[in-house]
């Protein structure tokens, strides 16, 4: 991110979007880079007014040759110059100055540890070239162990300048941050973690840590354990909202994955915390909350109830008409983990109040794709998994009618899943009750016809699929309702003329009249479901 004139210095700060999020998803608020923008005339520095003075792009050339002196103090007057060129937040000529030669310059002066104005000056500036798609000028410059070395400054608004570059840095690939992390910044990150000098060194350190636990492939869970707990108490206790947000953004990177990365932040007690945030009217808090805590259900059974045991379900129904789309995803994201659990987890969702039914909303032809798609996810895995008395549920809330209008998607992952939900509640039908029509139900969906006409699919998976639907479920309907009455043994009519003769009753040639006849072979063959591999 881009740094304000009221950044470090006077705890102030700015926080403009700088660039996608790695990885992908809605990421931690302000996105990976901070610009520091020049907001006013003149800022306080180390304790000093720092008077304006006006420089263009045509001071540049200069500027950057002046940068070869060997003394600090001359160093200080063109570095802020410099500085305040890259502060502005449209078009900072970036470009020019890296072409000017200045960032190994830069790179010099932070190197002069008793001068902290000049430390703090060149900081700034290589923070704001960070925050660019230059950022690999600033990290091949060799400033990262320097930069590291900053965090344990005596002046605070070295420390943190230092911190919200190395941000910028690790922000902008993971094997930038992995060279961070190399480097030992953890540590001293977490020392100024652990005893803030001002709200603004909380707030961008916070949001560093964030960015050193982001991205895919994920950081080694041994590189950032130790900032767990830290970041626990931070998201648990901060007054801060920004703070509050970067620290559960930063344990959702972490517990994405295998249970061991769960378990890390788990252990933290932080559920009942994530679940009090669901219940705030900010999205910016709500959705690393939900992003958590669907971690969490994906993980083993313990780790689900864990999710269960905090009382998220109902914090969750109300999310499912928010406005934001998004939202709505993750937490049908968050409840299909649920809906992928044990009996007793995929019972605690069905019964919640109003949860399933809102499930099936989303899963509509009226809600968006993205969100439809997540929640086909809940309804297959209840199907897949539940229990009859939860099956029954899925059909009392209408979601069966929201499958089939699914047949005619072109998304073959999510007609597969749908497929296979209405196979199993064909295939449980008899233990649903004699009450429970599967089949007409499915017909005045208009699904018999949509899966059908799936058979002529250009997907070998999903015409075998429908297929095998007709063949074990629809043709035994079919054939029973149009079953031919008096049929003789070789399928003729029989009108009247009594049972067929028998010629071991009544003789070679001969009918025999009243003997009974022998029994007719079976006019439907029952085909057993089977599994075929592609």
């Amino acid at each position: 991110r881009h740094h304000g004139a009221g950044g470090a210095a006077d705890g102030g700060g700015g926080g403009l979007p700088g660039g996608p999020a790695l990885g992908g998803g809605p990421e931690a608020g302000d996105g990976i880079a901070r610009h520091v923008a020049a907001l006013r005339e003149g800022v306080v520095l180390l304790g000093a007014v720092v008077p304006a003075h006006k420089y263009t792009a045509a001071d540049i050339p200069a500027l950057c040759a002046s940068l070869s002196s060997n003394d600090p103090a001359a160093l200080v007057a063109p570095v802020r110059a410099i500085r305040k060129l890259l502060s502005v937040t449209e078009a900072p000529p970036v470009d020019a100055v890296i072409h000017g030669g200045a960032v190994p310059q830069l790179s010099r002066c932070l190197h002069a540890a008793e001068h902290p104005e000049l430390l703090f000056e060149a900081a700034w500036a290589l923070t704001n070239i960070a925050s660019t798609d230059r950022t690999s000028v600033v990290f091949e410059a060799g400033v990262v162990q320097q930069l590291v070395l900053l965090l344990r400054h005596v002046h605070a608004d070295v420390r943190e300048q230092a911190g919200w570059c190395l941000g910028n840095v690790a922000g902008d690939c993971t094997t930038y941050r992995d060279a961070v992390l190399a480097a030992g910044a953890l540590e001293p990150l977490m020392l100024n973690l652990q005893q803030p000098a001002s709200p603004s060194l909380l707030r961008n350190c916070t949001w560093t840590m964030s960015n050193f636990c982001r991205g895919k492939p994920q950081p080694d869970l041994k590189a950032v354990a130790p900032a767990v707990p830290m970041l626990a108490y931070l998201m648990k206790a901060a007054e801060d909202e920004e703070v509050v947000v970067d620290a559960a953004w930063a344990l959702s990177y972490v517990s994405d994955g295998e249970s061991d990365r769960i378990e890390a932040v788990i252990q933290q007690d932080v559920a009942p915390r994530l679940v009090k945030m669901l219940g705030m009217n900010k999205m910016s808090i709500v959705t690393p909350a939900v992003r958590t805590l669907g971690n969490f259900a994906s993980g083993d059974e313990r780790q689900t109830q864990v999710v269960i045991d905090s009382g998220a379900l109902p914090a969750l129904v109300p999310l499912m008409s928010v406005n934001q789309r998004n939202i709505r995803k993750e937490v049908c994201w968050l409840v299909s983990n649920i809906a992928a659990g044990t009996h007793r987890q995929i019972s605690a969702l069905v019964g919640e109040p109003g949860l399933l039914e809102a499930v099936s909303e989303q899963l509509s032809e009226s809600a968006k794709w993205e969100v439809r798609r997540e929640a086909a996810w809940v309804v297959t895995n209840v199907v897949g998994g539940g229990q009859p008395q939860h099956l029954l549920r899925v059909l009392q809330v209408g979601a069966l009618k929201h499958l089939c209008d699914l047949l005619d998607v072109s998304d073959v992952r999510i007609l597969l899943l749908a497929l296979d939900a209405i196979d199993n509640l064909l295939t449980q039908a008899p233990k649903l009750g004699a009450s429970v029509d599967v089949v007409h139900m499915l017909q005045e969906a208009d699904g018999v016809e949509k899966i059908e006409a799936l058979q002529e699919h250009n997907n070998e998976e999903v015409y075998r699929k429908a297929a095998r639907i007709i063949t074990n479920h629809l043709m035994l309907e079919e054939e029973s309702e149009n079953a031919l009455p008096n049929t003789t043994a070789q399928g003729t009519f029989a009108f009247g003329v009594g049972p067929a003769p028998s010629a071991a009753a009544g003789g070679k040639g001969f009918f025999s009249f009243g003997a009974p006849a022998p029994a007719a072979p079976a006019s439907v063959v029952e085909f057993q479901p089977s599994h075929v591999a592609f």
